[in-house]
C-alpha cells in the first residue's frame, strides 16, 4: 500500500512539472503580454501543486497520513486563471500558431493529470487520500475548462476569419 501511494505521488509531481515547463515555454515564447500572464499564472498554479504534492509526500513518508490541514490552506489561496481571459487575449492568439497548439496539447495533458487523479481517488480506500486526489482532480478539471474555453473560442475565430461556415 505504501509503495502504490508514494508512486503515485511521484507521478502526480512529474505530471504537474510537465504541466509547469509547457506553460513557462508558451509564456516565454508568446509575443503576447496577456497571453503571457495566463499561461505564468497557470505555470505558478502548477508550482502550487508541485510544492504541495512534496509536502504531502514527505508528510506521508514519515505519518504514513496525508496532512489534511495543508489542503485545506492551499485551497483557500487558488488563483483564477479563468478570471483574466479577455477578448483581446483571444485575439492575441493565433488560432493556428503556436499558442494554439500549445492549448491543445495542454488539453491533452490535463486531461490525463485529470484521469489519474480521479482513479486514485475511487481507488483510495483512505478517506484524506480520496479527498487529496478529488481536490487535485476539480482542480485541474479548472486548468482542463479554461483551455477548451479558449480552444473553442479560437476555433471559431479560425472558421469566421476563412470563412469556413457553411452557412
Amino acid at each position: 500500500m505504501e509503495n502504490k501511494v508514494t508512486d503515485i505521488l511521484k507521478q502526480a509531481i512529474i505530471m504537474e512539472n510537465r504541466g509547469k515547463s509547457l506553460y513557462e515555454m508558451v509564456a516565454a515564447q508568446t509575443q503576447s503580454e496577456d497571453v503571457k500572464k495566463i499561461f505564468q499564472t497557470m505555470a505558478d498554479e502548477e508550482q502550487t501543486h508541485i510544492d504541495f504534492l512534496t509536502q504531502q509526500f514527505v508528510h506521508y513518508q514519515k505519518n504514513k497520513t496525508f496532512d489534511k490541514n495543508q489542503l485545506e490552506q492551499v485551497a483557500e489561496g487558488d488563483a483564477v486563471a479563468n478570471s483574466i481571459l479577455t477578448e483581446k487575449i483571444k485575439k492575441d492568439i493565433s488560432g493556428a500558431g503556436f499558442e494554439s497548439a500549445a492549448i491543445s496539447a495542454a488539453i491533452d495533458m490535463e486531461n490525463k493529470s485529470i484521469e489519474v487523479y480521479e482513479q486514485r481517488a475511487r481507488e483510495a480506500t483512505d478517506s484524506n487520500e480520496k479527498e487529496l486526489y478529488q481536490w487535485l482532480a476539480d482542480w485541474e478539471k479548472g486548468h482542463h475548462q479554461l483551455l477548451l474555453d479558449l480552444n473553442k473560442q479560437l476555433t471559431e475565430k479560425v472558421w469566421y476569419d476563412n470563412n469556413f461556415w457553411p452557412f
